[in-house]
């Protein structure tokens, strides 16, 4: 696991636990998200905003297979983003990752009761399976996360479906069973459930 130095109080904290900000006056800085937090609570007049520690879940996919599932807050002016990703996705662009909106000031616990819901729905939907021809798409729809793949100097994205990094290329393969088929490209916040 990779650690930081938060550039505001100088606490090393794990990769997953920053937040790359650029403001006037301080340029780019890595803030640990409590720092982050504090700052925007400030700029935003929430001084009664609370953050909270959350351990890590865990929770099975489809498969059965259990994921740990980290779980942060960030506060962005009248809106608080709680996000969950899998532990093994910290810094690759794969791995199963959730995030739900709300309210700076509601119980952060109820958001979290709720991201949990929303996790155990869409990690019992399969969406893809290994077979002998590789990985196939299991039913008519696919769902997933458009990531960067990686790559320097690339732009070609891949994507992440069932927690899983998938290449543009395998994408396409995985697409030719259903050759002459029509089909809808529907691109969503990351929020939303789909």
């Amino acid at each position: 696991m990779s650690i930081i130095q938060c550039a505001a109080c100088g606490a090393i904290v794990p990769h997953y636990d920053t937040v790359n900000t650029v403001s006037e006056g301080h340029g780019d800085r890595l803030l640990c998200t409590a720092c982050f937090n504090r700052e925007m609570a400030h700029h935003t007049g929430l001084d009664d905003f609370g953050e909270v520690k959350f351990k890590p879940v865990h929770l099975s996919d489809a498969n059965g297979t259990v994921h740990e599932f980290h779980i942060r807050s960030l506060l962005f002016g009248d809106k608080l983003s709680l996000e969950a990703f899998d532990s093994t996705s910290e810094e690759e662009p794969s791995g199963y990752r959730f995030q739900i909106i709300g309210d700076p000031l509601s119980d952060q616990f109820v958001l979290l009761g709720k991201l949990i819901e929303k996790m155990r729905r869409l990690l019992a939907i399969a969406h893809v399976r290994d077979s002998d021809l590789g990985l196939q798409i299991v039913d008519e729809t696919v769902r997933g996360r458009i990531e960067w793949d990686g790559f320097e100097n690339s732009r070609r994205p891949c994507v992440v479906i069932d927690g899983r990094r998938v290449e543009w290329d395998e994408l396409g393969r995985m697409l030719m069973p259903f050759e002459g088929w029509q089909f809808k490209l529907e691109v969503r916040d990351p929020s939303d459930e789909i």
